[in-house]
């Protein structure tokens, strides 16, 4: 990785720290530093699983702990568990919670506002813009993936909206019982795998990949979630299977897709898929499309 990169990442985290004033205990003139207001903010007006909310701020459960019973002694939050199941536990806000945060979101106003003022309008529009693309990369780079199991809740999850999806985009809809879908066997180790993009802990993509025995290696049942678009996730995918089926020893990457999915399309022309004949008689298709590929060098 680029030495210079590294520098100038570093040098924009200490510019935002000090300018947004996280190096205060008393943050946006509170009592309380910045790490309880985050988690205040994070709240919604029907609570909170204290588990997901962990997973969402990236957050050591015995820091979040730590928090939470800061709160809960100042009135702002109560945190009991479920009546159902009484290891999940469900954070939420008090009315003078409600009231703090509320002082929180006006004295974050005006720290932005701080921040614009003192540029002219061509000067705001530049650094909105930036910050708005530096938040898309950031969120990008939060994204994981990992190697499931097909029949994994997480999977089943995507695959269930997946589908949905394509009943509302595709011409005739979208029947699973009349498509060419793998087994779940397909997609497990040896005969292949499944990869399931997480963001926050929250499932938002997947990914098969087919590994038959003397036959090219096939992508199937890649998706993105919406709200997980424009983060280079479709393309993302696409590298690490590729990696994965040379690393098996394929040379040969092929996928089909519908008419209807032009984004999708674009992206495997874009990617080094080339449209060939079809070679299988999936009913959705419209489009089939290979790659030639190369093993990556050991060590």
């Amino acid at each position: 990785m680029d030495a210079r990169e590294i520098a100038q990442v570093r040098r924009f985290n200490r510019t935002v720290t000090e300018r947004v004033g996280v190096l205060h205990d008393r943050y946006l003139g509170r009592d309380r530093p910045i790490g309880e207001a985050r988690l205040l903010w994070e709240i919604d007006e029907r609570g909170q699983d204290v588990r997901r909310l962990r997973e969402r701020l990236g957050l050591d459960s015995g820091y979040v702990s730590r928090l939470l019973r800061s709160l809960e002694t100042d009135g702002l939050v109560t945190v009991e568990p479920l009546p159902r199941d009484r290891r999940v536990r469900t954070v939420r806000l008090t009315e003078a919670g409600r009231a703090e945060r509320a002082v929180l979101d006006g004295r974050s106003d005006e720290l932005a506002g701080s921040l614009l003022e003192p540029l002219n309008a061509v000067q705001r529009s530049r650094l909105v813009a930036a910050m708005a693309e530096v938040d898309r990369l950031l969120t990008a780079a939060t994204v994981t993936l990992d190697v499931v199991d097909p029949d994994h809740p997480d999977a089943e999850h995507c695959m269930r909206s997946y589908f949905a999806e394509l009943r509302e985009r595709f011409d005739a809809g979208f029947d699973p019982a009349r498509s060419l879908l793998p087994d779940a066997g397909e997609l497990r180790s040896p005969h292949g795998l499944f990869l399931v993009a997480r963001l926050h802990g929250e499932p938002v993509g997947c990914a098969g990949l087919k590994l038959p025995p003397g036959a090219p290696a096939e992508i199937k049942r890649m998706w993105v979630a919406p709200r997980a678009r424009r983060l280079g996730l479709g393309r993302r995918f696409l590298a690490e299977l590729e990696l994965r089926a040379a690393r098996d020893g394929r040379d040969l990457l092929r996928l089909d897709t519908n008419k209807a999915l032009n984004a999708a399309i674009s992206l495997y022309h874009s990617c080094g898929f080339e449209e060939v004949a079809a070679f299988n008689d999936e009913p959705y298709a419209h489009h089939w499309f290979e790659k030639r590929i190369t093993t990556p060098p050991s060590g």
